[in-house]
């Protein structure tokens, strides 16, 4: 069973209580590890559902690591992607990792829920579906017949076999369901959600299958403008005002301030009126990502240090004299990436959760 329980705690805390940066590597909680390549949606937000390629990672590959791992003190493995229930061997993968005593957080489309509910239930501890809004909002950034119906009865057919797993949603804010805060949290409930969080969508960074980034035109689809952003700041505040209780007991993830900073400056920023609100992140220290083909990144937007299959081992990636000198050199509130990052990693002393990823 997982040490690291899937559940956030609801208020602020000090940077000073954030896990040290230390170099080298010696310690590293969180592993996110993609296990196959492709998506199973056609999100308008993100452009891993154009990747042609089955490609997956091999289980004896994840048999392999696992005693370098266990000596880092890898605590989580967070299955993210593509969508990793397309794995084919989804069930023997997830074996390994239980049997160690690692953690396991699947990150999911949901469309795929039910046919995998009895090996989710066996082997996974928190699932982290897609919400993007009530039925029709969900289904039309989705763009995939009856996604939301698909959703709500994977989570359904999860909750029947095991109700003890924790399943939350994370909705990605963008042009196409801004307006539709509110009734996203009321889907959320009607699904059966634990909890429901809410991000910006990335339009700024190489990742999501974007090696170029993106031209202004496709920014222009998922970013707000400025008309957008007054009518942003008008569903914030209803938001307060209607789901006080949602908001104060922790089933809405962030507070109105972080939603606040996490979407409406966020969203002003790239409009080019005032700043992005800094970030506290160790993310490269206490994680690390592993792509399908092996490719290490300190994080899901920073560039790549190296290869896993080409050196033999993670430390060696992690800890190369490059990647030491990129993490000392490094300062989240200066980095053009790390400023313009909607997903940071902020793992303290005292977590018992992974609520960031």
């Amino acid at each position: 069973m997982t040490q690291l329980a899937p559940r956030p705690r609801p208020g602020g805390r000090s940077p000073a209580s954030l896990l040290p940066r230390n170099d080298p590597i010696a310690q590293l909680p969180i592993v996110i590890l993609y296990p196959h390549s492709r998506c199973n949606c056609r999100c308008v937000m993100c452009d891993i559902w154009r990747v042609t390629t089955k490609d997956e990672v091999d289980v004896d590959a994840v048999r392999r690591w696992l005693p370098e791992w266990e000596r880092l003190g890898v605590r989580r493995v967070v299955l993210s992607g593509g969508e990793p229930l397309l794995h084919s061997a989804f069930p023997a993968m997830c074996g390994v990792l239980h049997e160690a005593g690692i953690g396991i957080t699947l990150l999911s489309t949901g469309l795929l829920l039910r046919r995998h509910a009895a090996d989710v239930v066996r082997f996974v501890d928190d699932v982290v579906v897609s919400l993007d809004g009530p039925r029709h909002v969900h289904d039309r950034i989705r763009n995939i017949p009856r996604a939301y119906e698909k959703l709500a009865d994977g989570v359904a057919a999860v909750r029947d076999t095991g109700p003890s797993v924790s399943v939350s949603g994370r909705c990605t804010v963008q042009r196409d369901n801004f307006r539709f805060m509110r009734a996203t949290i009321q889907a959320a409930r009607e699904i059966g959600l634990d909890r429901i969080s809410f991000l910006a969508a990335d339009v700024s960074s190489t990742a999501f299958n974007r090696p170029n980034g993106w031209e202004p035109e496709r920014v222009h689809e998922v970013a707000l403008d400025d008309d957008d952003l007054v009518a942003l700041a008008e569903e914030l505040n209803a938001l307060e005002t209607e789901y006080e209780a949602e908001l104060s007991s922790g089933f809405v993830a962030e507070s109105i301030t972080k939603l606040r900073q996490r979407l409406l400056w966020y969203f002003s920023a790239l409009r080019g009126s005032g700043n992005f609100h800094p970030i506290e992140c160790n993310a490269p220290w206490v994680s690390t990502v592993i792509e399908v083909d092996g490719t290490v990144r300190p994080c899901f937007f920073q560039p790549s240090l190296g290869n896993v299959h080409d050196t033999g081992s993670l430390s060696s990636v992690l800890n190369s004299p490059d990647a030491i000198a990129w993490r000392r050199g490094l300062d989240t509130h200066r980095n053009e990436i790390c400023r313009r990052c909607v997903c940071s990693l902020a793992l303290r002393r005292s977590d018992d959760a992974v609520s960031a990823v």
